[in-house]
């Protein structure tokens, strides 16, 4: 019967006297503040185990400890929930602890607010907080990966209910992050943990599977080790250390569904690892292990000479063992002690704050892929497209390797194409591109690569850029966020000059002059917000769809407050002419003095075929003749109506139309300038995908009557990528 293990308790005493061992008297003292602080104003609360709520805070601050962390993130660690569950304050910490441990601690408390079973929309904007605070400093996620490492120990005392939904965010965010960020062990626990509770057969069957099989397996490494001491000592190699380990369940549960066998048709569920002091000793180990066991083809892996984007180091080989008869594939990694550290400890193993060094500067390299995230921030409109793309990024652990003419190697995600390849080399390179050639012959530029291709692009100076379709071609969010780029500097002028009059426009109908609006304070505000350098890029953004004018709007009045209380004003006086005037828009065969009211399902607007259904104590609700929801309607409560005096009417309706179109890079940004032309007032516009790979526009606009709407559709469909455009309905 399989037996859990709970992690080692970690009391109070137990912390105060780590933080002694590894710290300086200075830092000591400040680590002790924190801790009587923090443990001060969680004073009566209480985790969902019962234990006191001090007890968390302290367990994340020594998981930090472990990692080797600096004194401000055990400080932020343990002050972590003060500011968001007690009365402690932003300024409190200020004055007591400095700017650096209050900025973690805002940082961390920003992250908490984040949760990812939203709708799409609020996810993609949860996801670019997220990597945007990873960006500012590192070790804000490195305490919340730990602060989740705990959560996820305790999360058997919540329903069942939350422990799916936390097991689930952090399967596919979190434990990814921690793997992309080098940080196997707290990976590793993660992901064994989350398929605990969103597999628990799987995981209680792998485990006593793997507890019953303990003693077969003990005896077979153990003479395996054995038999490595022996070859290493007959080439020289004196000084290492050598253990086996069994592969973590996560990873033998993926294996078993990959492969589709079970449990007793896994062979290889333990690794040997040999540490040794040099590069040159680990390609010895190498030698002397392939000279006396015949290595497994095809699993060979350098990744001393070329490092995992993550900088794990180690050479890996698979070997066939002899063993009471029988023959076992075993795996071997192979790596020096400063590479088995930055591999169990990732990028804290790297870190520079505890030399003194201040910033993260000296972290550009290994958080590069933080930032080239957050370089997709303004390419991506459609929010199922930017989520899926960045749960491919991070989650993405399987690469292959390909070399340059001139020998140089190029890491690149699983199924990554040429075109992928091109745009990987330099941005330029990809824009010229007029051609790829694979093992020296010339391929389409989708044609997927395998590790030990060579690959060279070839290029013409002339070139006028990437194709259209080059957006659908490329698979890896890097490569598409670059062609994307293009074509918006391409065209950036006039995203501008569409952005600005789309703004104006809306004060316009909104009653305000620009110059009102847009104040100094109020741009910074609405730039801040959304991480615009200028008003330029503002509009650039609005004009290419890649934020809503209303979303803009709303942040520039709400830094007017004189602006924003005449705004609410002439909401509710228009809202209440309107109202009547759209009342007395229809006429109702046969009834008098009714209240009238107009479907959402359907929109209709004047000019529009219509009926009249009887509603239970709501009037009359006037629907398109032709919405689908007027079918399934008692024939009886249907009454006969009509618009009235349509011509020159003041009452304002909102009409809905969806546009089906290729996705050429810039199609939204030539919706967006049509509607601006035509004069009308968007209400709201969202951009998506279809599951043909369509982009698929569903734009409101204020309109007056029913040729409006008609005029729109027939200038969508001028627009050459337009396939399709319709009203909704319901």
């Amino acid at each position: 019967m399989y037996t859990e293990k709970e992690p080692a308790e970690v009391t109070i005493q137990n912390f105060l006297s780590k933080v002694k061992h590894y710290y300086h008297a200075a830092d000591v003292n400040k680590i002790n503040d924190a801790f009587e602080v923090a443990n001060k104003a969680h004073q009566g609360q209480f985790r969902a185990s019962g234990r006191p709520y001090i007890t968390h805070p302290t367990i994340v601050a020594d998981t930090l400890i472990d990692l080797g962390m600096d004194v401000s993130t055990i400080c932020a660690a343990l002050l972590h929930d003060t500011v968001e569950d007690t009365y402690v304050t932003d300024e409190d910490l200020r004055k007591r602890f400095g700017d650096e441990i209050a900025d973690l601690v805002a940082g961390v408390t920003k992250l908490e607010k984040i949760t990812f079973h939203d709708k799409e929309e609020e996810q993609a904007e949860n996801m670019r907080k997220m990597f945007f605070a990873m960006a500012k400093d590192i070790r804000v996620m490195l305490i919340k990966l730990s602060d989740r490492l705990h959560n996820m120990r305790s999360l058997q005392y919540m329903i069942p209910e939350k422990q799916q939904r936390t097991a689930k965010e952090t399967l596919e965010i979190f434990a990814p992050i921690a793997g992309r960020l080098g940080m196997s062990q707290i990976k590793c626990e993660l992901e064994d943990l989350c398929l605990k509770y969103l597999d628990p057969d799987a995981y209680f069957g792998i485990a006593e599977g793997i507890a019953l099989r303990k003693q077969e397996r003990d005896e077979i490494v153990n003479d395996f080790i054995g038999q490595v001491r022996i070859e290493l000592g007959k080439a020289g190699i004196e000084d290492f250390d050598i253990y086996g380990r069994v592969k973590h369940l996560y990873s033998i549960y993926r294996k078993m569904q990959k492969q589709h066998k079970t449990l007793d048709q896994i062979y290889d569920l333990t690794a040997v690892r040999v540490i040794v002091d040099s590069i040159k000793d680990c390609y010895a180990v190498l030698g002397a292990i392939h000279a006396r066991w015949k290595p497994m083809p095809g699993r060979f892996k350098d990744y001393i000479a070329v490092p995992k984007p993550n900088l794990y180091q180690s050479l890996h080989t698979t070997v066939f063992i002899e063993f009471e008869g029988h023959s076992y594939p075993i795996e071997v990694q192979i790596r020096t002690h400063e590479m088995h550290k930055v591999a169990e400890y990732g990028i804290a193993a790297h870190w520079k704050y505890k030399e003194g060094i201040a910033g993260v500067t000296s972290m550009d390299d290994k958080l590069r892929w933080v930032k080239e995230v957050l370089s997709y921030n303004d390419d991506f409109r459609d929010s199922k497209e930017f989520l899926d793309l960045i749960r491919k990024d991070i989650s993405n652990t399987n690469e292959v390797y390909v070399f340059t003419p001139n020998g140089d190697v190029k890491v690149l995600s699983a199924g990554a194409n040429a075109l992928d390849f091109a745009y990987a080399i330099h941005s330029q390179v990809g824009n010229k591109c007029v051609g790829v050639k694979v093992n020296n012959k010339i391929v389409p530029l989708s044609t997927p690569l395998n590790t030990g291709d060579t690959v060279e692009v070839l290029t013409n100076p002339n070139a006028k850029g990437p194709s259209r379709d080059w957006i659908k071609i490329a698979t890896t969010p890097s490569a598409k966020a670059k062609i994307r780029q293009f074509f918006k500097r391409e065209l950036k002028e006039e995203y501008i000059r569409t952005g600005k009059s789309m703004v104006e426009r809306d004060c316009k109908h909104r009653g305000f002059l620009p110059s009102d609006l847009l104040t100094p304070d109020a741009i910074a505000a609405a730039c801040e917000r959304y991480m615009f350098n200028d008003i330029d890029e503002m509009y650039a953004a609005v004009g290419y769809g890649s934020i809503g004018l209303s979303a803009v709007m709303s942040k520039l009045i709400a830094g007017n407050k004189q602006l924003q209380e005449r705004f609410r004003k002439q909401q509710n006086e228009r809202k209440r002419k309107n109202g009547t005037s759209r009342e007395n828009a229809v006429v109702v065969k046969g009834m008098d003095d009714l209240l009238v009211r107009f479907a959402k399902c359907c929109s209709p607007v004047p000019g529009d075929d219509i009926v009249g259904y009887i509603s239970r104590g709501r009037g009359i609700c006037v629907h398109r003749a032709d919405c689908p929801s007027v079918k399934g309607m008692e024939k009886e409560r249907l009454v006969e109506a009509n618009w009235v005096q349509t011509e020159g009417a003041s009452a304002t309706f909102v009409a809905t139309i969806e546009i089906i179109a290729d996705d050429k890079g810039d199609i939204f940004a030539e919706i967006t300038k049509a509607i601006v032309n035509e004069g009308l007032p968007m209400v709201g516009i969202n951009a998506r995908k279809d599951k043909k790979g369509n982009a698929v526009a569903t734009v409101s606009v204020e309109i007056t009557n029913h040729d409006q709407v008609a005029q729109l559709m027939k200038k969508m469909l001028t627009i050459p990528a337009v396939i399709n455009v319709y009203r909704t309905h319901g």
